[in-house]
Formats: C-alpha cells, structure tokens, sequence
C-alpha cells in the first residue's frame, strides 16, 4: 500500500518483513519514534535512493531500521517519500509504514506512520 498521490510506478526498493514479523495494532513507544524519526530523515536527504538507516535507543534497547519504498512525489507542493521502518524490542519485532515531506528549510518531516498492515 502506498501513500499520497503521484506515480509511484517506479519501485527504488524493497523490503520483505522477516517472517513471523507481527502486525502490531499500536505505535511503538514515544522516545523510540524520536530516533525513528531521525532515521527517517537521514535516509531521505541521502542521494542513494536504495539505502537503509538503522537507529537504536540506547535507553529502551529498541532498534531498527528505515528504507524509502517508492519514488518520490509531489503532494500539497512538498517532495514526499514513502518509508518502511523496523521495530525491535526484546525478541518482539514489527514494521510501521509512513510518509515523510520535505520542509522549505530542507528538513523531511514525518507526516504519517502507523503499523504495517499486509495487504
């Protein structure tokens, strides 16, 4: 599934969720989305379109990893990308989906991310 508007014909890269990954009906803690976050936008203002990013949070444990799925496009005049993010906590593991938009000053901003659902 993807987000927002645009062609997004053109997959730059994928990312199968490891099986047994759970679909996880709630985002993860707070303090672990800010690293998350950060993650999303270093991978996005890189110029390799098929790059991960891992993130981890030293006080939780919790870690992971963040990769563009898609093309960018054009949405309420902002360039978008859509995201894939791995959450590891203990030996429980989830996705989350999301969209991310590039500010005027050049900063990408999360606009959306929830739990993966498999289509």
């Amino acid at each position: 599934m993807m987000f927002g508007g645009g062609d997004k014909s053109e997959t730059i890269g994928s990312i199968t969720p490891a099986p047994g990954a759970k679909q996880v009906s709630e985002l993860p803690p707070e303090p672990d989305l800010v690293y998350t976050r950060a993650a999303v936008s270093e991978v996005l203002s890189r110029p390799s379109n098929d790059a991960s990013v891992p993130w981890e949070n030293p006080r939780s444990g919790a870690r992971g990893t963040v990769t563009p799925i898609a093309s960018a496009y054009t949405q309420d005049g902002h360039t978008c990308r859509d995201f894939l993010a791995s959450y590891v906590q203990g030996s429980s593991q989830a996705w989350l989906q999301g969209e991310a938009c590039k500010q005027p000053k050049g900063v990408w901003e999360v606009r959306t991310m929830k739990p993966w659902k498999r289509s």
